[in-house]
């Protein structure tokens, strides 16, 4: 009988099942409890009583768990006077130099949400605690009901409803549990329904509170820690590391929180939700799934199960039933973008200067970042200095280049959007050269989705970096959705995500990239899984173009050592390959690092700096490039076409920007060698290697993620020199030899083969 006809069955008649009757995946109502099975996982979730608590979270029969989980918790409180907050006009609250902030260490403090000083004069008083695990004296009326929401997917749903005389009023909360065919992953998330007459506060929500033993609490960070974020994806195994748990967060931005002992939530210092009368709030999903298998000894490393499990089926798992925006946007690399050594700084004539060099170096597309608007603010040309855009535009598509558009969401005085939408600013005002920031929780963002519309059909646009940050300051104007400046943090990110979607279904052809500065801050925040879901590049922090030298223009005063200039620019190659491997619990594909750069003082940047440049960055896609192209020689712009050239033919024949394999290898390293691959399914495609200052001039470079028993013709492609035919046990166990000089660098195309 197939699963979601069994479990259908077993929802309705609630049987009772031994423990070892269970052996394929399911959800399974049983006498007081429910069980979750999805391959090597098993979550018990007793029922009795009416308080629903998590007692087991198993990995191949190994418990996780510290003790019975609070499941999870909230803290609820009406509003005195029982009304919605009152938004606030702009100049209440002052103005924010949102540049002030820009400094680690000088973000805002979250004391200053605090809305009294804006005038709300709403409290929130009778603050109850609630958590699942004891939350039969608040509520009862305990409901649970399993459902298929589509092909793969089977969910639990347990429902609740707040007894009569709580101060809350009516209040339902509904915790959501899914599994999914052929993945060891239970996804999670609460719902809680307003549906009585007063106005509620949550805050100090978590949506997984549960606590992991020690002996399975060994953390590995997946993604960053950095800038007052929180990483979105952990690992935590036990001592061995041959199980354990990946646990995923879908909270955006700065908002979310992964405790050291598991438990996943919203961070109190920058979450609470105001729920209306006959309103809901629905969390963010958040997910562990579980890996295990032998720590294997390699020819160069040790492979675990975690990375054998992120780069393979977790990775799916992403794809599939979580969502990656950027599966179906298209990868224009290699891109040059002008910021580096000119900054805002530009003009028609510099543009199509550029354009020329770009086109005969082999890039795909051209950004033009900012600068090419009206006082830097808005979307309105800088006639001064662009007297026909669209004549520009053309000039870069004539070069066979595909055009990009930095953009910011701030806008000066005298734009269309303050003139359509007077009240659209943030409140309070966030303040940078002359403009505000504008409120995606306002009616305003519509007029923006419609303004890059324009920009596409009007100028040929096919790329947008959206930049500037605003909703880290709280917004709480009239009309704006925001019920306090806490409140805002979360429903402005939610609709900044919207509005990709939006986009995204509006111009299909278009790519568009959020930096690390609209999504919270400067310096600002690590890529998530939130992000990803909506938009199909983030731009991380820190911007970074090391060896990008401009020239002061003083007469007589020395330039920089063209060897010092070398060091920098392979020390921004080591620092793009350590920032794509610290998200490796996402698609580093969707990830631009800022940016390789294309300056050439004095002979600073040799043909193999080039060439590390390109494997740096080949770790995920190759992107971005930045600097004057007028100093490089005509050996460097032949030099970047034909690895260009090279990497596109890769990616055409392999999809090698949508894979990569770092298990059971070197970590990323600048004293020895480190190598990764960029292999399909079936083990073909590239695997990338670059050398330090240190380490063996011949190295064995194994490559585990081949096919046992397939069998592969190995091509050195910079050097261009046939190794052979080898079985794939043969490459797993380290075949190829290489010679590398110090700070060198290869690719290897791994190709099918017919016979060894």
């Amino acid at each position: 009988m197939p699963i979601h006809l069994r479990v259908m069955l077993l929802s309705l008649c609630v049987a009772t099942w031994s423990s070892s009757a269970v052996a394929e995946d399911g959800i399974w109502l049983e006498e007081g409890r429910a069980r979750l099975v999805a391959g090597t996982v098993e979550r018990t979730i007793d029922l009795a009583g009416g308080q629903p608590a998590t007692t087991s979270l198993k990995v191949a029969g190994q418990e996780m768990l510290a003790e019975r989980a609070r499941e999870f918790s909230v803290r609820i409180a009406r509003a005195e006077p029982n009304r919605r907050p009152a938004g606030v006009k702009a100049g209440v609250g002052g103005t924010i130099d949102s540049v002030a902030t820009f400094r680690p260490g000088k973000h805002v403090d979250p004391a200053t949400y605090d809305d009294r000083e804006l005038g709300i004069e709403v409290q929130w008083v009778e603050p109850a605690s609630i958590a699942s695990g004891a939350w039969s004296g608040s509520f009862d009326s305990l409901r649970h009901e399993i459902t298929h929401p589509r092909q793969g997917v089977t969910r639990l749903s347990i429902t609740a409803a707040a007894k009569p005389g709580q101060a809350m009023g009516k209040v339902t909360m509904r915790l959501c549990y899914e599994i999914y065919e052929h993945h060891p992953v239970v996804r999670k998330w609460i719902e809680v329904a307003n549906e009585g007459d007063n106005w509620l506060r949550l805050d100090h929500l978590w949506i997984d509170d549960l606590v992991l033993r020690p002996e399975v609490a060994n953390r590995t960070l997946l993604t960053p820690v950095e800038y007052g974020a929180d990483a979105s994806v952990v690992g935590f195994a036990n001592e061995t590391g041959t199980l354990g748990l990946i646990a995923g967060s879908e909270v955006p931005s700065a908002l979310r929180i992964i405790a050291m002992q598991g438990a996943m939530g919203y961070r109190p210092e920058y979450f609470e939700w105001i729920l209306g009368p006959g309103e809901s709030f629905v969390s963010e999903p958040v997910f562990q799934y579980a890996f295990q298998g032998a720590v294997e000894k390699t020819a160069s490393a040790e492979s675990r199960p975690m990375d054998r499990t992120l780069e393979g089926p977790y990775m799916e798992f992403l794809h599939t039933y979580v969502g990656v925006a950027g599966d179906d946007s298209p990868y224009d690399a290699p891109q040059w973008l002008t910021w580096a050594n000119f900054g805002p700084n530009l003009d028609d004539a510099l543009i199509r200067q550029m354009a020329d060099l770009a086109a005969k170096a082999g890039f795909v597309q051209f950004l033009i970042d900012d600068g090419w608007q009206q006082e830097r603010l808005g979307t309105q040309p800088n006639t001064r200095t662009f007297p026909d855009f669209a004549a520009t535009c053309k000039y870069i598509e004539s070069r066979g280049l595909k055009l990009g558009l930095w953009l910011s969401c701030f806008r000066d005085p005298d734009s269309p959007d303050l003139a359509q939408f007077p009240d659209a600013r943030t409140v309070p005002l966030v303040k940078r050269l002359g403009g505000f920031g504008m409120s995606f929780a306002s009616p305003w963002r519509d007029y923006y989705v419609d303004d890059l519309v324009r920009l596409h059909d009007a100028f040929g646009v096919v790329y947008f970096k959206q930049d500037f940050s605003n909703i880290i300051y709280g917004d709480v104007g009239v009309g704006h959705e925001g019920r306090s400046r806490k409140d805002s943090l979360l429903r402005s990110l939610r609709r900044l995500l919207e509005v990709q979607d939006t986009l995204r279904r509006r111009m299909p052809n278009v790519t568009a990239q959020l930096t690390h500065e609209i999504y919270w801050d400067t310096p600002g925040l690590p890529c998530d899984l939130a992000v990803v879901k909506h938009v199909a590049r983030y731009h991380v922090a820190p911007n970074a173009c090391f060896g990008a030298y401009r020239p002061s223009g003083a007469e007589g005063k020395p330039g920089p050592d063209p060897a010092e200039l070398r060091a920098q620019l392979r020390a921004g190659c080591l620092d793009a390959r350590e920032r794509f491997y610290s998200h490796r619990g996402l698609p580093v594909a969707c990830l631009e690092f800022y940016g390789a750069a294309t300056v050439n003082y004095r002979g600073s940047l040799t043909p193999e700096t080039q060439d590390r440049q390109i494997c740096s960055w080949l770790m995920g896609a190759p992107l971005v490039f930045s600097g004057d192209l007028s100093t490089l020689t005509e050996e460097n712009l032949g030099r970047y076409r034909q690895r260009f050239e090279l990497v596109k033919r890769l990616q055409d024949q392999y999809g090698i920007y949508q894979h990569f394999q770092f298990s059971g290898v070197p970590a990323p390293t600048d004293m020895d060698w480190h190598w990764w691959g960029k292999l399909n399914k079936e083990g073909c495609g590239a695997v990338v290697v670059v050398r330090g200052s240190g380490g063996a001039e011949h190295r064995a470079v194994n490559i585990p993620w081949v096919k046992s028993d397939g069998v592969y013709r190995v091509t050195t492609l910079l050097e261009g020199k046939p190794l052979g035919i080898f079985k794939g046990s043969r490459l797993q166990a380290g075949a190829v030899d290489l010679a590398l000089a110090a700070f060198g660098q290869e690719i290897l195309e791994v190709a099918p083969a017919t016979s060894e």
